[in-house]
């Protein structure tokens, strides 16, 4: 899998627009959408290039393709508007043996998230096997989230990996607008397999940080 990964776009055109142009450029064929997609937010002004209708458009032909989950800032009326499946809080993607929780970052603390997560948050914390041998919950590898507009790639003191790929609309920090990237290789021939996540500039796609799993 080769994935996109967006926060915190705030309905900006232009910003969405040029983003998506890296679908291509990567050969990419996910999208991870990780909250706050149309509205600025009422703390926030106004982006370059704001348009949230541009956003729903620009989206549109990737509506397949894209793992979306909801932000602080996503109201009912802008997830109608997106006509794509939405989580409301997560969702959790098996990929290469890894499990990647994505949330927008507002409710599950990343500081502190844990790799048993789930086993708290999915109140049964156990699926049985047709065996009826009952398994634990995965555990999380990769946490993916949005939110502070400052992108983030290292590991909590849980070894959770936290991946912000900051906002490419209005980042904070001092740091330039960013997306992410994620690549997976699976196992081959006795070798393991590896994921590497990586952190991009909006204006020309240059990697600034990256770490490999």
């Amino acid at each position: 899998m080769r994935a996109l990964i967006l926060s915190d776009i705030h309905g900006s055109a232009l910003a969405a627009r040029q983003a998506l142009s890296f679908f291509e450029k990567f050969n990419c064929d996910k999208i991870f959408l990780l909250g706050d997609t149309l509205y600025h937010g009422p703390r926030n002004p106004l982006p370059t290039g704001h348009g949230p209708m541009g956003v729903v458009e620009a989206l549109a032909p990737y509506k397949e393709r894209i793992f979306a989950v909801r932000g602080n800032c996503d109201a009912d009326v802008d997830l109608m508007m997106l006509d794509m499946p939405i989580e409301n809080e997560y969702k959790v993607i098996e990929d290469c043996g890894l499990h990647l929780f994505l949330s927008h970052g507002h409710i599950f603390m990343p500081e502190c998230f844990p790799r048993t997560a789930l086993e708290t948050i999915e109140s049964t914390g156990f699926t049985p096997e047709k065996n009826n041998i009952e398994q634990k919950k995965p555990q999380i590898d990769v946490y993916l989230y949005g939110h502070t507009h400052i992108w983030k790639l290292e590991k909590n003191f849980r070894d959770v990996l936290l991946v912000n790929p900051g906002s490419t609309s209005l980042p904070k920090g001092g740091n330039p607008p960013t997306f992410g990237l994620y690549e997976s290789t699976p196992a081959n021939d006795g070798e393991s397999g590896h994921a590497k996540f990586s952190i991009h500039t909006l204006e020309d796609g240059e990697e600034i940080a990256t770490m490999t799993i």
